[in-house]
């Protein structure tokens, strides 16, 4: 017999898969609580008891994505050992996500319309706070590269750009892989950090 915290997790992990699958879907305006609950085989009022609410349960959804995304690209650049190949790793996790997280940059984009169109304040400061992480967490990293001399000290601005970058490369391969390939966003990469070609 479960127990009651085995009961919670499996209660959780059926509401995350099933927002997953409904905001997919539906988009997020279009995802009503009830019918993720619906999907979940669980009550509205257990998606508020795990997450508060709709935006608690769609901001769980992606920090696991991103999660997974993050485990990925970590493992993925410590195999690594040139610019390219760690250029390389970082565009194929950012643009092709492996597992569960492939629906995440997606998620991403939505979220940030919804946000963007929409009079959600507290939700803009907590997406505007994610990006403000990822910034950093980027900026961390070619600060490591750097002190490594892969690539030249970065500009202070560097790692909002690279975020920047990889968002606009990403959405154009996603509307035409042709457009956008490897070499290409390796290309772009490298330009942006001043880095040399190591192929």
């Amino acid at each position: 017999m479960a127990t009651q915290a085995e009961r919670r997790d499996e209660t959780r992990a059926l509401l995350l898969a099933a927002a997953a699958a409904v905001f997919a879907e539906r988009g997020i305006e279009g995802a009503s609580v009830d019918a993720i609950a619906e999907a979940a085989g669980r009550t509205s009022g257990a998606l508020y008891a795990h997450f508060g609410s709709k935006e608690g349960l769609l901001i769980e959804l992606l920090e696991s994505w991103r999660d997974e995304v993050s485990t990925a690209i970590w493992a993925d650049l410590t195999q690594a050992r040139t610019v390219d190949e760690r250029l390389l790793a970082l565009w194929h996790d950012f643009a092709q996500p492996k597992g569960a997280a492939r629906q995440w940059v997606q998620l991403e984009h939505e979220l940030w319309r919804w946000v963007i169109r929409a009079e959600h304040d507290g939700m803009r400061n907590l997406v505007a706070d994610r990006y403000r992480t990822s910034r950093e967490a980027m900026t961390a990293l070619l600060d490591r590269w750097a002190q490594e001399r892969l690539i030249p000290a970065p500009r202070s601005d560097a790692g909002p750009a690279m975020i920047g970058l990889l968002i606009g490369l990403e959405m154009q391969h996603r509307l035409d892989p042709a457009a956008v390939t490897d070499e290409i966003a390796l290309v772009s990469l490298r330009a942006l950090l001043g880095a040399r070609d190591t192929g």
